[in-house]
C-alpha cells in the first residue's frame, strides 16, 4: 500500500490526464468522477514498483482505459436509464399504455418474465431460453399463453 505523499503526488501529476481519458471514453462527468476515484484507489492499493515515470504514466493510462471499458460493458450500465429520460418517458405514458403495463405486471411471474424480455427488451425466444434456462418451445408456449391472458384482460387483438 502506498503512503499519502505518493498518492497526492500521483494525483497532482496525472489527474488531468485521467479525467480527459475518462471523458473521451464515457462522455459523462459523473462516471468520470467514479472512474477517477477507482483508478487512484487501485494505485493506493497497488504494490507495483515502477521502473520510471513513463512506466508509471503508462500504468495509469492502462488502468484508466480498462476501468472505463469495464464500466461501459457492465450489465448495470447496459440496463441503466438516466433519470431525465424516465421523467420524459413518464410524461409520454398515456392511460392506455399505463393500463397495458399494469396488466403485464399483474401476470404470474413466469409469464411476466417472458413478456418483458420479448416485448420490452426485444430478445428473441432463443435468447430468452438461454437467459431463463428454459427450452425454446417452453418460451414460445409461455409467450402464447401470456398473449392470450393479455388479450382476455385488455380485450382486443393487439398482442398478436
Amino acid at each position: 500500500m502506498r503512503n499519502e505523499y505518493e498518492v497526492n503526488r500521483a494525483i497532482d501529476r496525472y489527474s488531468d490526464m485521467i479525467k480527459r481519458l475518462c471523458l473521451v471514453y464515457l462522455k459523462n462527468n459523473a462516471d468520470t468522477e467514479d472512474i477517477f476515484q477507482t483508478v487512484f484507489m487501485k494505485y493506493l492499493l497497488s504494490e507495483t514498483e515502477f521502473k520510471s515515470d513513463e512506466h508509471e504514466k503508462a500504468w495509469f493510462v492502462r488502468v484508466t482505459i480498462n476501468s472505463c471499458k469495464d464500466l461501459l460493458k457492465s450489465l448495470f450500465r447496459k440496463n441503466a436509464v438516466p433519470l431525465d429520460a424516465i421523467a420524459e418517458l413518464s410524461e409520454e405514458i398515456t392511460q392506455e399504455n399505463s393500463d397495458v403495463l399494469e396488466t403485464v405486471l399483474s401476470l404470474p411471474k413466469k409469464y411476466k418474465e417472458v413478456v418483458y424480455l420479448y416485448f420490452y427488451e426485444e430478445y428473441t425466444a432463443v435468447e430468452i431460453s438461454k437467459i431463463l434456462g428454459k427450452k425454446v418451445n417452453t418460451v414460445y408456449t409461455l409467450l402464447s399463453r401470456a398473449k392470450a391472458m393479455l388479450r382476455e384482460r385488455l380485450g382486443g387483438d393487439e398482442f398478436e
